[in-house]
């Protein structure tokens, strides 16, 4: 393995989000792990133009704290992450956003909106919850035999939310035919995490895994991102 890596975390810094208190602490703690020196730099969400922001990254995290001040440069990180196979992790808003990215780009729904920012026309495939998840604890259930299930080496967990969007239901099927899977779900079935397919490392999660840190545990998901930078 490298002696290093670099992670571009897209998103717009706020040191007020447990989140992104939790990212760095999390990304140390992972590269402790694995005996790696974990880089990061904050990548501003209007920055991204071009793919050259990120595009000499060894990974790319997109993090919480939707809504971005540029949904177009979050969603050209996402598809280019996609798209030239670089190791993805999207937490909370990157979940909701790398479903969007996919919907527009892979399943052609030109018209696929985030209930953000919704026009109130097109598919909004992502949509308020039913009941917002604001500092809550829950169960997950992993699939077997996926990536998640394989950082976690289990089948269940127990992990943190801060939002209050998720999959829209009526979308669910079709967004998750393949090859984006679904590989987590509360115990109500809802939708809690995707990965893609033939690729290295494509994983998005509603939870925030990266909270771990903030209670001094190693996050299993953000180990196994960074070893996939790594790889």
């Amino acid at each position: 393995m490298p002696r290093h890596v670099t992670i571009g975390l897209v998103g717009d810094h706020d040191d007020s989000k447990a989140a992104h208190l939790a990212i760095p602490l999390a990304l140390r703690a992972a590269g402790e792990t694995l005996d790696i020196e974990v880089l990061h730099e904050w990548v501003p969400t209007e920055q991204l133009v071009e793919v050259s922001r990120v595009s000499g990254l060894d990974g790319i995290w997109c993090v919480p704290g939707s809504p971005y001040r540029s949904m177009d440069g979050v969603l050209l990180a996402i598809r280019h992450a996609r798209e030239k196979r670089i190791p993805f992790l999207g937490t909370c808003g990157g979940f909701q956003h790398a479903i969007v990215e996919y919907a527009r780009n892979v399943l052609g729904w030109s018209d696929a909106e985030h209930g953000e920012s919704a026009s109130g026309q097109g598919r909004t495939v992502i949509s308020p919850l039913t009941c917002a998840l604001l500092n809550e604890e829950g169960t997950v259930r992993l699939v077997p035999g996926t990536r998640i299930s394989s950082a976690y080496r289990a089948n269940v967990a127990t992990e943190e939310y801060f939002c209050s969007y998720g999959v829209n239901q009526e979308f669910r099927s079709a967004l998750v035919a393949g090859p984006l899977r679904a590989t987590a779900t509360d115990e109500s079935d809802a939708l809690r995490a995707v990965e893609l397919d033939s690729h290295p490392f494509f994983v998005a999660t509603l939870f925030q895994p990266e909270r771990a840190a903030l209670k001094g545990r190693v996050a299993p998901l953000v180990v196994a991102f960074v070893a996939a930078c790594a790889a």
